[in-house]
């Protein structure tokens, strides 16, 4: 968790920002991102600078030259307002083009430790410092310099409550997925360190950062679990060790089209403490994956967790042909769930977020999807979201897709969702009522009796009541009416009855009243 003056820092600059011109969120991420790689950078250097001097060989990063040194973070930080401005475009932002230009093949122990910086060197090649308040620049400079960045934990969380701060949606449809809501999809998945995870269109990589946190917590021994000052608990994943290889540069995945994605979410993984993690430029529905990303493509994650755009623009001449074999559409929300069928190995498991339509749309292309994820899959949970979970970014309705890719459809499991711990305004202040947990409590008790293979009457008997906000419909059910999802057509409403007195008593009561009335307007009429 974040203390409370970090908090107070990020405000303050962020305001200073606001006040200095920039007023887009993701600008002045981007910018905060730019400066927080070069400092990253310096603190590599020392690192190896360490190394250097006790006899191991290193690589460094840096030219000895008094120029280059002069790129170094702390030989730059402390430069007056026009000289820093000056300085940071002319000399550092282009270091940073030579960076992402470098040969990625230094396998060295220290090139290892290079290689995440590396690769987001590859993003930061089109770096453009568009700070020209120099007194902002100055401002943005001295609180990068006073963030504790030594612990992944403290770097991540300090890196998303940068992006919490975004409010504005892309033209694609793409926004920022709610981080209670991830941590949630999560848990239901449950990812394991040896798995490999995959966010089709990552966007700021929250699924996988947030992945990365959920395996921290769970992999920590009670002496790897600290708090601080403040009461914040601190997991440091110590019981991770064994997978750090793995974890660093094989388990997470992420592929995005827009750059500035791209460079917001590969600085976000290496913050929470992933060096390498694979955050690829790819279209994931687009054609040239095949050729781009053969083997990722097709039966290689364990793991997908996805909150696709629900819209934009499509030319279905350049869409993947094998995903239009799955499903014949231009609609994004279904090419997505076809690719993430594809992507998954079999018996790969998916959380996806997708709109209330994918569940009861009635053209052929809706109803092939959810016949195949029925028929073909194993399509295990659908949790209804309410339709404010998303603002203000937008209101529409959605719902969460829990499926296996492979074997085939028994039952599935319904959670109605009344409340996520804040309001369903724009405002989204936080709520006592949240379904959450239960959510969460209640899937680990259905999945544990289907795991157990409990018979059908016991698991009818746990959740066949359709009046309540969780429980299951059975398979040939759903298919009598052509595999609609919707939650509504399956839960059962109780209605209170209301009982009402017979018309003539009630007749009987307002004529007493009329007397009442009349008799005090009688008395206070005598009284004149």
């Amino acid at each position: 968790m974040l203390t409370g003056q970090a908090r107070n820092d990020i405000d303050k600059l962020w305001e200073k920002f606001w006040t200095g011109g920039i007023t887009n969120p993701l600008t002045v991420i981007e910018q905060i991102s730019y400066l927080l790689f070069a400092r990253m950078l310096d603190m590599q250097e020392e690192m190896a600078e360490r190394k250097a001097a006790r006899g191991s060989t290193v690589t460094l990063i840096f030219p000895t030259t008094p120029a280059g040194q002069l790129l170094r973070w702390k030989n730059f930080k402390n430069l007056s307002g026009k000289a820093l401005y000056t300085h940071l475009k002319d000399n550092v932002y282009p270091f940073f083009t030579q960076m992402g230009e470098q040969p990625n093949d230094d396998m060295s122990a220290e090139g290892k430790a290079l290689n995440g910086l590396v690769n987001i060197g590859e993003y930061m090649q089109d770096a453009d410092l568009a700070i020209k308040n120099e007194s902002v620049l100055a401002a943005a400079v001295a609180m990068v310099d006073k963030l504790k960045l030594t612990k992944s934990d403290t770097k991540g969380d300090i890196y998303e409550y940068l992006l919490s701060k975004l409010t504005t949606a892309g033209i694609n449809g793409q926004f920022r997925t709610p981080r209670h809501i991830i941590d949630a999809m999560i848990e239901l998945v449950a990812p394991l360190p040896t798995e490999t995870v995959c966010d089709p269109a990552c966007g700021t990589a929250g699924f996988l950062a947030r992945t990365m946190e959920y395996l921290n917590r769970t992999y920590s021994s009670a002496d790897g679990t600290f708090r601080d000052d403040e009461g914040n608990v601190h997991y440091s994943g110590d019981l991770l060790s064994e997978y750090s290889e793995h974890i660093n540069s094989q388990m997470f995945w992420g592929f995005d089209f827009d750059t500035t994605m791209l460079r917001v979410s590969s600085m976000n993984m290496l913050l929470h403490g992933v060096s390498d993690a694979n955050i690829l430029y790819q279209d994931s529905l687009s054609k040239s994956i095949k050729a781009n990303f053969p083997r990722q493509e097709e039966d290689f994650f364990d793991v997908i967790l996805a909150n696709p755009p629900f819209k934009g623009s499509l030319d279905e001449s350049n869409v993947n042909p094998d995903v239009l074999g799955v499903v014949k559409t231009k609609k994004t929300e279904l090419l997505f769930v076809a690719h993430i069928l594809r992507a998954l190995k079999l018996g790969g498991r998916a959380a996806v977020i997708v709109p209330d339509g994918v569940l009861f749309g009635s053209s052929n292309a809706h109803q092939q999807l959810r016949q195949s994820l029925i028929e073909n899959n194993q399509l295990e949970g659908i949790v209804s979201l309410p339709s404010g979970v998303f603002k203000p970014y937008a209101g529409v309705s959605t719902a969460i897709l829990l499926f296996t890719k492979g074997g085939t459809t028994e039952r599935v499991w319904f959670y109605d969702v009344q409340a996520d711990g804040y309001s369903l305004d724009d405002k989204r202040t936080p709520q006592e009522a949240n379904d959450l947990p239960q959510v969460i409590a209640r899937w680990q008790a259905y999945r544990a009796l289907v795991l157990a293979n409990a018979a059908a009457e016991t698991i009818a008997a746990a959740f066949g009541d359709k009046t309540q906000q969780a429980f299951a419909v059975a398979k040939a059910e759903i298919a009598a009416n052509k595999y609609d999802l919707s939650i509504n057509r399956y839960k059962e409403v109780v209605y209170a009855e209301e009982r009402y007195d017979a018309p003539k008593v009630i007749l009987g009561k307002l004529k007493a009243l009329e007397s009442e009335i009349l008799a005090d307007l009688e008395a206070l009429e005598g009284m004149l």
